[in-house]
């Protein structure tokens, strides 16, 4: 009886089982109407003829003109036309043929690059990249909006779309150019949704400078360096700052203090600049010792340095309360530049504790109230860690050189250097001088490389500045 029963209650189990199919949403297949599919490529077709002026602006400008032309004056005139601006062509392509085959081969150079490597690659590396914004199964890429070539750099400027920031493209720029096979990327910010990604195609900056000519009169505000990534030159302002300089062993720094010293010899020479240098090493400066009003090379004597620098800023500031604000260069009231090479020495190593704290307070007085009445400090260090060097937001400007780890780029550029392009962690250790200057008021760091100054260079300054 009772085994009848059960098995009765199992098929009626068996039988109300419902497969588990059944329970599962599935999505409704609604097929788009033919109307709508026509109204969407009339919509496009319509938008490309309306933005074509825009994107194109000389392609269609000679259309638009050649038709006006043609439809007022009649087809003579309009082939004389042509005629005149192709003869014009030729002169420029006979006359200046240098000019005509660059702009040429920029233009072909622009298009072939914009097809064979920003638009074939453009989807894959911006989605991989987490550049590319999704919306109900949608995607949404930023749009090229032109490509252009210089002698040294491809140029892409991109239109972003809603919910990207240019911050985005700024933190991800070590992915944006492994993905296009540069070798750096750097995001310039024309607006909220416009942006240009630098690409460089070659270092402009792999072959070393010899030293600069010297220029006179010196231009404290343009003190020539040596060359920017661009091709530009690169001048650093002295007069009305300070400017701190972080590099390993082997990084340039030299060549940093060096290219400034030699700038400023004519003006050494005529007693409106003088340098106050403090060498610690007494291999860097010592050479160049004639030049300078004032030297030490020891932990004593480079304190009594700063602190008779210190001395004579108050002097002048004093002098100057309630009659001038700025410091204008003579042989009376000269420029006063102090040099010191490897700072951290007397902030952090010296092992006399009244040395580094007499140091660091003369430093800190120095480059917080010395702008204004012609003291600056050209300081050179190695490591930028905090505890070693607590000044460093003191310098408006500063340099940053070959580095040890990622991390330092920012303590010496500020925050976010680093994911604007400033690498100077993978600069290669065969490119002495090359390096990221960030200036007071600009947040884009600029990659330059200081000219190398020889010794056979320093020894002719300073029989110069002898009067030899």
């Amino acid at each position: 009886m009772f085994g009848n029963a059960g098995s009765d209650v199992t098929q009626v189990q068996t039988s109300t089982r419902v497969p588990a199919e059944a329970f599962r949403f599935r999505t409704p297949t609604i097929e788009t109407p033919g109307i709508f599919v026509v109204i969407r490529w009339v919509y496009r077709l319509v938008r490309l003829v309306v933005l074509a002026p825009f994107r194109f602006p000389v392609s269609v400008g000679l259309i638009v003109s050649s038709a006006v032309i043609g439809h007022t004056f009649g087809a003579l005139v309009l082939a004389i036309m042509w005629s005149v601006a192709d003869l014009g062509l030729l002169v420029w392509w006979r006359r200046w043929p240098s000019s005509f085959r660059r702009l040429v081969a920029l233009r072909v150079l622009a298009a072939w690059r914009w097809l064979a490597n920003y638009q074939r690659h453009w989807q894959p590396v911006l989605v991989v990249a987490g550049l590319a914004e999704s919306y109900q199964e949608r995607q949404y890429l930023p749009r090229i909006r032109s490509v252009r070539c210089t002698d040294w750099a491809d140029r892409v400027r991109v239109k972003l779309v809603p919910g990207t920031k240019p911050e985005d493209f700024q933190v991800r720029v070590d992915q944006l150019a492994h993905g296009f096979a540069a070798p750096s990327c750097r995001v310039h910010v024309n607006g909220a949704r416009d942006v240009t990604l630098e690409f460089p195609r070659r270092d402009t900056l792999a072959e070393p400078l010899d030293a600069l000519p010297v220029e006179s009169p010196v231009d404290l505000r343009a003190v020539p360096m040596g060359l920017c990534e661009g091709g530009d030159p690169w001048t650093l302002r002295l007069h009305g700052t300070h400017v701190l300089t972080v590099g390993v062993t082997g990084a340039g720094k030299g060549s940093v203090i060096w290219s400034a010293i030699r700038a400023l010899t004519p003006a050494v020479t005529d007693g409106s600049v003088q340098v106050w240098a403090i060498d610690p090493k007494r291999m860097e400066l010592s050479y160049g010792r004639p030049l300078f009003a004032h030297y030490a090379d020891s932990g004593e004597s480079a304190v009594d340095l700063l602190e008779q620098a210190v001395s004579r800023m108050q002097e002048r500031a004093t002098r100057y309360a309630g009659k001038q604000r700025t410091h204008v260069p003579s042989a009376a009231d000269p420029f006063i530049v102090v040099v010191v090479d490897e700072v951290a020495f007397l902030t952090a190593y010296h092992p006399d504790r009244d040395v580094r704290r007499r140091a660091e307070n003369a430093i800190a007085t120095l480059t917080s109230q010395g702008r204004s009445v012609g003291v600056s400090v050209l300081a050179a260090l190695q490591d930028p860690r905090k505890e070693v060097m607590n000044l460093r937001n003191l310098f408006p400007d500063k340099i940053a050189l070959r580095l040890d780890e990622a991390s330092q780029v920012d303590m010496v550029l500020g925050e976010g250097a680093r994911e604007r392009g400033a690498n100077a962690h993978l600069i290669d250790p065969h490119l002495p001088g090359v390096g990221f200057v960030k200036l007071e008021g600009s947040p884009v760091p600029v990659r330059v490389r200081a000219a190398f100054v020889s010794d056979d260079d320093i020894t002719a300054m300073a029989h110069e500045g002898r009067g030899d």
